[in-house]
């Protein structure tokens, strides 16, 4: 399926913007992600870990920094924790200060792909073993990779589209797509195609447009939607977004225009404001990634690299993922996601990713009571 080529973006009224500000961004709590890099006390040997950003996505400051401190940690390491906050020359002098600091293991989830393999390429010169975290950098040469299996994140997203629209043929589909220079959002839409495709191909719906959203820029992500919502007439059946935030964006352009809760909106990441949405009718679906997962099995290959036992980490990484710009299979672990639609919301409490009191006020309460979430 061809993409639209990249839109000049219309300029917002005052009010857009600040809806934008206040529903399309995840908020996360904490202070993790702040760029102050956190360490824990033991005298174990040094991690150096780099997340991507904190303003699209909740979950790198919420889930991923304290998981990874505490599973690291528990593997008897003493890791370094930062966040380049979406700045690719921050990255990399982390990056530079981590491997000055003698790190035996780089674990790293990119702003995008080039500067990741950058970074890999000086860790290899120093002989330090890298891990790339959920994002594969493609043309690097990170030794092991863990995340989701990313494919089936999209698949899971294209059904939920598929089954909200199962009593619309024929309705118009909007895709909002991740970053072009994040391998994920490749493998998310690759994974939506297997599903929806066929669909468009039938004219069982009708696929109006899709664009990626340069670094998952929520704000870009709603005033490009609200582009192609006019240049549609205002209409739309459905839309598969990639992600909560996008999504958040999208059903503020949405409400703008009366059609918030009409219109289906996936999303990912089972985020507190996505979760929210959902149970307000809203949102239509999210993706449930359970992080403590991610950050064991990284932190157990780490811990197997620091001892050299490179045996023992590809006993933990069995799962194979193709790197096609730089021609070689990576060692991984891909671990399981799971859709999530208003009747199971509940699962995503229950394993202490969010509480109760996040998402259930006085315009959910009803719902929540009646799903079982307290």
């Amino acid at each position: 399926m061809k993409r639209t080529k990249t839109l000049a973006l219309l300029a917002a009224g005052t009010s857009l913007v600040l809806g934008l500000s206040a529903c399309g961004a995840n908020s996360s709590s904490g202070n993790a992600g702040s760029g102050q890099g956190s360490g824990s006390s033991n005298n174990g040997p040094k991690v150096g870990v780099i997340l991507p950003e904190t303003a699209t996505s909740a979950r790198w400051a919420g889930f991923d920094a304290p998981m990874l401190q505490s599973a690291l940690t528990k593997a008897g390491l003493n890791p370094i924790i930062e966040n380049a906050q979406g700045d690719n020359q921050k990255f990399s002098q982390f990056a530079d200060n981590m491997l000055t600091q003698g790190v035996k293991v780089l674990i790293i989830a990119a702003p995008n792909g080039d500067v990741g393999a950058t970074v890999e390429a000086k860790a290899k010169k120093q002989g330090v073993p890298v891990i790339d975290y959920d994002r594969l950098n493609l043309g690097g040469s990170a030794d092991y990779y863990v995340s989701f299996d990313n494919v089936r994140v999209g698949e899971l997203q294209g059904q939920a589209l598929k089954d909200a629209m199962a009593n619309k043929p024929g309705g118009q589909i909007i895709e909002i797509e991740g970053s072009p220079t994040d391998n994920n959002a490749t493998l998310f839409h690759n994974g939506q195609e297997k599903v929806v495709k066929p669909l468009y191909d039938s004219g069982a719906l009708k696929l109006v447009a899709s664009q990626q959203i340069d670094g998952w820029d929520n704000q870009k992500g709603g005033l490009t939607f609200e582009q192609l919502l006019s240049g549609n007439g205002g209409k739309v059946d459905g839309v598969l977004a990639a992600n909560d935030g996008l999504a958040g964006a999208i059903i503020t352009v949405l409400a703008k225009n009366h059609l918030a809760g009409q219109v289906p909106v996936t999303g990912q990441d089972a985020s507190a404001a996505g979760l929210k949405a959902i149970l307000q009718g809203s949102q239509y679906s999210t993706v449930f990634k359970p992080i403590q997962e991610e950050a064991d099995a990284t932190a157990q290959i780490a811990a197997a690299l620091v001892k050299g036992d490179t045996a023992g980490a590809d006993a933990i990484a069995k799962d194979p993922s193709q790197d096609p710009k730089g021609n070689r299979t990576v060692k991984s672990v891909l671990r399981t996601p799971q859709s999530i639609t208003k009747n199971n919301v509940k699962v995503v409490v229950d394993a202490g990713y969010i509480k109760a009191s996040e998402i259930c006020d006085t315009d959910t309460a009803a719902v929540c009571k009646q799903l079982g979430i307290q």
